[in-house]
């Protein structure tokens, strides 16, 4: 009898599990010293978005932590597929992660560990829900400041967030649902697991460093060059976001997310602006019919699922 795998696959030490089974070693280097990277892709209406794209930055991330793994991208991408299409999910999470591995007993060097490779989806996770996202997000600009790109590079996605879940506390006990955090120098860098962006007199900016350059922010920036539309990549000192007629939040976990209340100040008029709308459909039009989007093989997958065992 097959397993369950409609709540979300994971696939561990070359096995395809139900999410809920999936473990690793207690001793991995990337959940004892967070000494891991990963990547979040998201499928929508059954076909992944920019998949090559997010393995192409997972492999370069991978390098500047000096990691390695046997596998291709094509293999890597292989798996990511099967993840969804065993889970028969046609809008899910899917999060690729390389972590040090386990040193040999006694050992610190890190040099002498073998890197692993986990991956899995699961249902579709959002930052701020479709009816959230319909009056627009509440956000506080956080007394915490995000861990400098001096001490991690933040270009290179990892697990270092004890400064971005400090955020999230902070925006509940206020009343809000995210959290942007300044740098040292006050300017505004990123928030947890997104970009952000503020419009002023129909031209965009975004910070340009301490952030890291997520996938939905690089596509917003190409559907406002399509539009002709200028987009400002600088220091974002955070009086000028405040300033803003229109502020939105980026990520894989939500696509362009309006925030209309900033402090607990109107942002603009208080509603969603017309900029942010445009953007939101252009979004989420691209994701579903970019003719460089990788459909989800789930009927080969189901077909080989009902004789053999996947490898």
């Amino acid at each position: 009898m097959n397993p369950d795998f409609s709540a979300g696959v994971a696939h561990v030490d070359g096995q395809y599990v139900a999410l809920r089974d999936a473990r690793i070693p207690l001793v991995d280097r990337g959940f004892v010293r967070s000494d891991a990277t990963y990547d979040v892709a998201h499928v929508w209406q059954g076909r992944f978005f920019r998949l090559d794209d997010h393995i192409d930055r997972f492999l370069w991330s991978m390098g500047e932590l000096r990691m390695s793994l046997p596998l291709s991208k094509k293999e890597m991408r292989h798996i990511l597929e099967q993840c969804v299409a065993l889970s028969g999910l046609r809008d899910a999470y899917v999060q690729m992660t390389c972590t040090r591995g386990v040193p040999p007993p006694g050992s610190r060097d890190p040099r002498e560990c073998q890197n692993r490779f986990y991956a899995f989806s699961q249902p579709f996770v959002w930052i701020g829900t479709p009816a959230q996202q319909r009056t627009g997000l509440a956000m506080v600009i956080s007394q915490v400041q995000r861990i400098a790109s001096a001490s991690i590079d933040t270009r290179v996605k990892n697990f270092h967030w004890l400064d971005l879940t400090m955020g999230i506390f902070e925006a509940y006990d206020r009343g809000a649902l995210v959290a942007a955090l300044p740098d040292a120098q006050g300017n505004v860098t990123e928030g947890a697991g997104f970009n952000i962006f503020g419009a002023k007199d129909g031209a965009l900016f975004t910070p340009r460093r301490n952030v890291f350059e997520g996938m939905t922010r690089r596509t917003v920036i190409e559907l406002a060059r399509q539009l002709g539309i200028g987009c400002e990549l600088a220091d974002i000192p955070v009086q000028r976001l405040r300033e803003a007629d229109e502020i939105f939040i980026t990520s894989t976990a939500g696509g362009v997310m309006p925030v209309t209340r900033l402090d607990g100040a109107s942002v603009g008029h208080g509603e969603v602006g017309p900029l942010t709308q445009q953007l939101q459909r252009m979004y989420w039009q691209r994701a579903a019919d970019d003719p460089r989007n990788t459909p989800v093989p789930y009927e080969k997958v189901a077909a080989a699922r009902g004789g053999k065992e996947l490898a």
